[in-house]
């Protein structure tokens, strides 16, 4: 069993929402309403769908590639459901009036998030990577191209973490936002973390995905590392949740599906992701997810041994120090599934580790009577140590839990080219630097792009 020493911070990240089509250093373009940015307006939805109008929507228009600009409106469209069947649904509680304060916030070192987010979690801390392996090499993602300091102006720190803080920041070719994550050097080396950085730039550099957050290109200085990312308006997963309580199964069925097809790429190239949790879930303009934090993710063909995670998202093959494969992803699964029905883990205690192990270990979960009876099945095929009946790691691999029943009215071609409708879009002017969804901090003293040696 896992010991406290091997605890870490806690659990989070960033992410966004910028076209592929165009990095950092792309020209600007004319302005026009045919930008592949300029979204449509928040898309209506009928009442009674299973997607429908579970949660506030804020109809909130997008600046063209000038974000002095605003685009012309689109016409609102009516919302796409998962299937043609009606599904009267209760809305989720405490949007309607929501806090002033926002818990959302963007981490430099993936783990660390705001004070509220931390004291709401009681404890609930990321175990670091206390295992050895270096990942196999394989071919990575051609970035777009080689950044510096001069290429952005900086509008603001998203968040701060144990190495560094993260950015927003502008381009000065194409005016567009991105979050430039800074990493300390001499935190980095401090804290024995090299190996987990450069991972977690391999990961970034292979993979390209709807719901994954793209990183655009890396540079350095003596004394910090830069990592050019998406900049994700609308926040974390997280807060959403927290301040739901807990999601209808519905909406809970759609940020699962998002997350399924995420892994089932991921799976797909031999990545195991292994940190899933709702702070690492980011919110673009749409209310679409983005999974960010790749700290964790590692190249594993067949079997590993290395020790990290979230201690309420473990599993029991982890916790045991057992050799474990990509079906711990689906472990996870289960446990954000379950956190988005009932507001809690099944396996939580007090906040305390080693009681959060002994649960895992203990294997036992108490269904509240409000979960959907399908959602039930699916969950305890998921959350099951018999790694023989585990959806996710049989024959059929991920097709088993995109088959299951609670997700039949699924259209996983149409989700994966995000055609269907979020139930919440967050109310972010997007494509304009909106930042209102993120906790302000003090600003970084010490100047970037200093000249010397390396720590």
């Amino acid at each position: 069993m896992p010991s406290l020493g091997f605890l870490k911070k806690k659990r989070t990240k960033d992410s966004s929402g910028s076209n592929d089509l165009n990095p950092p250093t792309s020209p600007i373009k004319d302005k026009d309403n045919s930008s592949p940015i300029t979204p449509t307006l928040s898309k209506s939805s009928k009442a009674g769908e299973p997607l429908g109008t579970t949660l506030p929507q804020t109809t909130s228009q997008t600046s063209t590639l000038q974000p002095a600009s605003s685009s012309a409106a689109s016409a609102t469209k009516a919302a796409d459901s998962m299937n043609s069947t009606a599904y009267q649904q209760q809305p989720i509680q405490n949007l309607i009036h929501p806090s002033s304060h926002n818990d959302s916030g963007y981490q430099s070192d993936g783990k660390a998030s705001s004070q509220s987010n931390q004291q709401s979690l009681n404890g609930r801390t990321a175990t670091p990577n206390v295992g050895g392996g270096t990942p196999a090499q394989n071919p990575a993602r051609e970035t777009k191209g080689k950044y510096t300091l001069n290429d952005f102006t900086i509008q603001r720190t998203l968040g701060t973490g144990s190495f560094g803080r993260v950015h927003l920041v502008q381009s000065k070719h194409n005016q567009r936002f991105y979050a430039v994550k800074v990493l300390k050097k001499a935190q980095v080396v401090k804290m024995k973390q090299v190996e987990h950085t450069n991972d977690e730039r391999r990961m970034l550099q292979r993979v390209k995905h709807p719901f994954l957050i793209t990183l655009w290109g890396t540079f350095q200085d003596s004394k910090n590392l830069y990592m050019v990312m998406d900049f994700i308006e609308g926040g974390e997963l997280f807060s959403l949740l927290r301040k739901s309580q807990r999601f209808p199964n519905p909406v809970a069925k759609f940020y699962a599906a998002e997350v399924t097809l995420a892994l089932d790429y991921l799976h797909s190239m031999d990545i195991i992701y292994r940190d899933l949790k709702p702070e690492n879930l980011l919110l673009d303009r749409h209310g679409h997810l983005k999974i960010t934090d790749f700290g964790f993710a590692k190249e594993v063909p067949d079997i590993t041994w290395t020790l990290c995670g979230t201690p309420d998202y473990l599993a029991p093959e982890v916790v045991a120090s057992k050799g474990y494969n990509k079906s711990v992803d689906w472990w996870s699964l289960g446990i954000l599934i379950f956190e988005m029905l009932c507001g809690f883990t099944p396996f939580w205690d007090g906040g305390s580790p080693m009681k959060i192990y002994e649960n895992i270990l203990r294997g036992r979960v108490k269904y509240p009577p409000y979960i959907h009876p399908d959602a039930q099945d699916l969950l305890t095929k998921l959350i099951t140590q018999d790694l023989t009946k585990r959806l996710g790691n049989l024959h059929g691999g991920s097709k088993d839990v995109m088959q299951h029943p609670w997700f039949a009215e699924v259209t996983w071609e149409r989700l994966s080219k995000k055609d269907i409708d979020a139930p919440y879009v967050p109310p972010v002017r997007g494509g304009a630097g909106d930042a209102s969804c993120f906790d302000k901090y003090p600003e970084e003293t010490e100047a970037y792009g200093a000249a010397g040696q390396d720590p």
